[in-house]
């Protein structure tokens, strides 16, 4: 019995860590930049390890040429960045609501950094991110990305065409409605905001001499807060629902 690997089968290991490693690399939690590239790789390519014999049956001949090599490295590394994009999109629902909710509680000059961006954002987006995050390993949304790995293979097999448009479709599909997810999870502070605003201007013009501003703005803060604290168990909800939704299309 031979010890070694044969050249089919390193064709086939190379494939599946091609779209494999390209799908971790940009997975909420596992592909975040405060996780080390090495871990990353690491357990992209024990998956690929694992997926390896399931999927070898299916593979097809290995190309001749170097070209033709290349070519699939390719068509893998593209659809596994087509995935991990449409995964990672997502998140932008919190941090979008996050961001609203900072700008209507006058909170959006507390910046933080954000472990899930490469960017500092407001300290309550990256709250909502971290809660998000928080929400996938608890309630076990990580094992779906486990499944969307293995079921990608079914729907994008490799002997078909890297689905170029519809990858655009769906990227820009995802990317509406999670801002139209944000929005809606920060309506209750968009309403009191407008409330808020509208009485303490009418405050402002029935008593000039009264100085609203000091008194208005730490209220604001308070009950944009309270607020918030209140809905975080409708905005948790919401969210895990419509991200299981997702991660549905590729299970």
């Amino acid at each position: 019995m031979d010890s070694y690997a044969t050249a089919a089968q390193v064709y086939v290991a190379c494939l599946v860590f091609s779209r494999v490693g390209a799908m971790v690399m940009l997975m909420p939690g596992i592909g975040d930049a405060v996780v080390p590239p090495r871990v990353r790789l690491g357990f992209a390519l024990l998956m690929a390890l694992l997926i390896t014999p399931l999927v070898q049956p299916t593979v097809g001949a290995m190309p001749p040429t170097v070209g033709g090599l290349a070519g699939k490295v390719i068509h893998e590394i593209l659809i596994g960045l087509m995935i991990g994009s449409v995964l990672k999109i997502a998140l932008i629902a919190l941090s979008t609501a996050g961001e609203i909710i900072s700008l209507q509680t006058t909170l959006s000059f507390a910046q933080t950094a954000n472990p899930a961006q490469a960017q500092p954002s407001t300290a309550v987006s990256t709250f909502l991110s971290m809660l998000g995050l928080t929400l996938i390993m608890a309630t076990d949304l990580h094992h779906l990305f486990i499944g969307a790995i293995v079921h990608s293979y079914d729907i994008f097999p490799f002997s078909r065409i890297a689905p170029i448009n519809d990858a655009a479709t769906l990227a820009m599909r995802t990317v509406a409605q999670s801002f139209s997810l944000g929005v809606q999870l920060a309506a209750p502070v968009i309403v009191f905001s407008v409330v808020f605003n509208l009485a303490t201007g009418l405050i402002g013009r029935v008593m000039p001499a009264f100085q609203i501003f000091f008194v208005a703005s730490p209220l604001s803060v308070i009950f944009g807060l309270s607020l918030l604290a209140l809905s975080l168990g409708g905005i948790a909800m919401v969210w895990s629902d419509r991200y299981r939704e997702l991660l549905a299309v590729f299970n």
